[in-house]
C-alpha cells in the first residue's frame, strides 16, 4: 500500500525502530494536533491526551510506553470512508481514516507465520483495562498460561482492547511494546499502551475494521 507525506513544516524525519515505515511518512509530535486539520473523531491534542494518559499509568503502577514507531498523519487511499481501520499485515501498520484521502498511521504488532488472517470485521466493543481469558486453541498449545488474568499493566492485552465482531482477535495494547512491529502474535492486532489509548479515543462501536 503506498501513500505519501502530508507536508508539514518545521519536523525532521524520525528513524522508525523496528520494520521500516514507508520513506514517504512525516512525524506529528506530541503538541502538535493533526486533529486541528479538521479530521474525523478529533477532540483533545495529542499532547493533552499524552499528559492525561501518563497519569492513568502512574495510577496503574506501570510505565508509560515509549512508541518504537510513531504514530503520523498521512495520505491514503481516498476509497475509504472516515472513522474506517485498515490494517496492513505485511506492513504491520494499522490505519485509522479521518478524512477522505487522510488518516492516521499506528505500527502494530501482527500475527506471526499460521496465525495471520485477513477479512473484514466491525468493532463490537471496546474496553479499557481488559481482563484476559486465553481462548481453549492457545491453552492447548501454552498450558502454562494462567486461565484467567485480571487487567492491569502485566496484562497482555495492555491498558484498551477493541473486540472484532465475534471473533477472538481484538485490537490491543501490549506489555511487551518491543514487538510492535513484528508478527509475533496469535492474530490480535497489537499496539503499544499509548497508541491504542490514542486509536481507542477515536474509534467507535461498530466501526469497520478491513485486514489485507
Amino acid at each position: 500500500m503506498r501513500h505519501s507525506l502530508l507536508a508539514f513544516a518545521g519536523i525532521a524525519a524520525l528513524a522508525v525502530v523496528g520494520s521500516a515505515a514507508p520513506a514517504s511518512a512525516q512525524f506529528f509530535g506530541f503538541g502538535q494536533d493533526p486533529m486541528s486539520q479538521g479530521g474525523y473523531g478529533y477532540g483533545q491534542s495529542y499532547g493533552q491526551s499524552f499528559g492525561q494518559d501518563n497519569m492513568e499509568y502512574l495510577d496503574q503502577g506501570s510505565r508509560v510506553q515509549a512508541a518504537p514507531i510513531p504514530r503520523q498523519l498521512v495520505q491514503f487511499d481516498a476509497k475509504y470512508a472516515p472513522g474506517t481501520i485498515v490494517i496492513s499485515t505485511e506492513e504491520r501498520r494499522l490505519y485509522f481514516v479521518t478524512g477522505r484521502g487522510e488518516a492516521i498511521e499506528y505500527g502494530v504488532g501482527v500475527g506471526r507465520p499460521g496465525f495471520s488472517w485477513r477479512g473484514v470485521q466491525h468493532v463490537s466493543a471496546k474496553k479499557e483495562w481488559p481482563s484476559w481469558t486465553p481462548p481453549a486453541a492457545m491453552l492447548k498449545r501454552r498450558p502454562d498460561l494462567p486461565r484467567y488474568m485480571s487487567g492491569g499493566p502485566e496484562n497482555p492485552l495492555g491498558a484498551r482492547a477493541m473486540y472484532l465482531g465475534s471473533s477472538e482477535y481484538r485490537i490491543h495494547g501490549s506489555n511487551e511494546p518491543e514487538t510492535i512491529g513484528q508478527a509475533v502474535s496469535s492474530g490480535c492486532i497489537r499496539m503499544t499502551n499509548e497508541d491504542v489509548v490514542d486509536l481507542y479515543n477515536r474509534v467507535r462501536v461498530g466501526a469497520k475494521v478491513i485486514v489485507i
